[in-house]
């Protein structure tokens, strides 16, 4: 079986591209040979000329790269930070437009943030006793819809954001749950939002 040659010479250059386990005990490995290996080579070179290219033709392209790496992660981190600060800073707004409802302290708003962030705001402002909490989302064209329920009215007055976010979630072409004291969802019209922040009192009577 396999390939024969009259001599290991008329082989050429060998070059191993991939190695892999197929069974137990068993391995594989792909090659390619001759004029193949020749063009695999010079495929690979030209990826690492492009690269160095990118980079400014650094002395150590592999410390290069990794330079940019950690520079990517720090500024994604700074990223990270700011929209934690931006949504931080929307919770005094948020808490002097609330409302009393049926006994707890409704908040029920609009906003710009990346979902991160809403989750944040949700969990920030519901951890005060006797709060409801609603968020529609809307930013590039995405909408979710975030529900937050503090401990307190779970028990004392059986409100299920898990249950409501289902419900309301039709506005928005949506669909979502979740657990009792916070639930999302997702859909595809962000004009619903108008819809659910009238009809939220439905749930929650």
């Amino acid at each position: 079986g396999g390939i024969h040659v009259p001599a290991t010479g008329s082989i050429g250059l060998f070059k191993f591209i991939s190695e892999g386990a197929v069974a137990a005990g068993v391995r594989r490995v792909e090659a390619v040979t001759g004029r193949g290996a020749l063009d695999y080579v010079n495929a690979e070179l030209a990826k690492l000329r492009a690269a160095a290219e990118v980079l400014k033709h650094p002395q150590d392209l592999a410390s290069a790269l990794q330079q940019l790496k950690e520079k990517e992660a720090a500024a994604q981190k700074e990223i990270d930070a700011l929209r934690k600060e931006k949504a931080m800073g929307a919770v005094a707004e948020l808490e002097n437009g609330a409302e009393a409802f049926n006994g707890a302290r409704a908040i029920v708003a609009r906003t710009t943030l990346d979902a991160g962030s809403v989750k944040d705001l949700v969990f920030k402002l519901k951890a005060t006793p006797g709060t409801l909490v609603i968020l529609g989302n809307v930013v590039e064209g995405k909408v979710t819809l975030s529900i937050g329920v503090s401990d307190d009215l779970i028990t004392d007055k059986g409100w299920h954001a898990g249950n409501a976010v289902r419900t309301l979630a039709r506005h928005i072409s949506g669909g979502g749950g979740g657990q009792p004291g916070f639930a999302t969802a997702g859909g595809k019209n962000p004009d619903g939002i108008d819809k659910v922040l009238v009809e939220w009192k439905n749930e929650f009577s």
